[in-house]
């Protein structure tokens, strides 16, 4: 009687370490699937400020040039 109670309590544990385990790999996969949103999103960032940064020069380039022919012409 006292070997099946324990046969009990050894299969209760490892069911609730089995519970646990999967707990704990869905939530792995939510973090992973998180960080690759995360990881796309920061990527879409990082392309917008390049282009701004590009758009900000050639802006940069054109205010050269308006000034100098400023400049030419007043010369």
């Amino acid at each position: 009687m006292e070997e099946l109670s324990m046969l009990d309590k050894l299969s209760s544990k490892v069911s609730e370490i089995i519970h646990q385990y999967n707990n704990l790999k869905n939530e792995n996969e939510t973090l992973r699937n998180e960080v690759i949103t995360l990881k796309a999103e920061r990527q879409i960032k990082d392309n917008e400020i390049e282009r701004l940064a590009q758009e900000n020069a050639n802006k940069d380039m054109e205010i050269e040039e308006i000034v100098n022919k400023i400049e030419n012409i007043l010369s």
